[in-house]
């Protein structure tokens, strides 16, 4: 996060945040929904992020019981009004065939996805918003780039592109619209 200009050190250093590493082949998914539960109950968290949830979900002994072993645990954070955030990695990285690890998308109440497509040789990234529950959202498709001396840059609409959430996309304007490329090489 340092690299992005956010200092999270301070807030760490402060008790104002906790960041803990959890190795799944160390600690159980009971004993990681307890230490949600204690942190929900005692340490009186607002916001819990699980990045990913591919590891907590690869831990699990029986696929059949992960949706409803998340159902429940986010069912609970919410109810003590805890924000949760949840990173999920899809299978694949471009093409049609991408999928996640468990459709748990009923369960969220905003998706936001992350595609990966090509453009003037440099591979770029493409955020959109494909859920949000009570209200309108952005519903445009932009170019974002993580890093760089402005953080976290986000572009205009991708207007000239087709089929990006697809992974593959068909480009029919000008790049000059695109974000301009952070040069560090030759």
């Amino acid at each position: 996060m340092d690299g992005l200009g956010f200092d999270l050190r301070k807030h760490v250093d402060s008790g104002r945040m906790i960041l803990q590493r959890i190795d799944p082949a160390e600690m159980s998914p009971g004993e990681f929904t307890h230490r949600l539960r204690v942190a929900a109950e005692e340490d009186k968290v607002s916001m819990v992020v699980i990045d990913n949830l591919n590891g907590y979900l690869n831990a699990m002994p029986e696929e059949r019981f992960l949706t409803i072993q998340l159902h429940e645990m986010l069912t609970f954070l919410g109810q003590r009004g805890v924000a949760t955030v949840m990173v999920a990695v899809q299978h694949g990285l471009i093409g049609t065939t991408m999928g996640g690890p468990v459709d748990a998308s009923y369960l969220a109440d905003s998706i936001i996805m992350m595609r990966y497509f090509e453009a003037d040789g440099e591979v770029r990234q493409a955020p959109s918003v494909v859920k949000k529950r009570g209200g309108n959202h952005e519903r445009t498709i932009r170019e974002f780039r993580l890093g760089g001396e402005h953080g976290l840059p986000i572009g205009p609409p991708l207007r000239e592109f087709h089929g990006v959430l697809t992974g593959v996309p068909l480009f029919k304007g000008k790049s000059a619209e695109l974000l301009q490329s952070a040069k560090t090489g030759p």
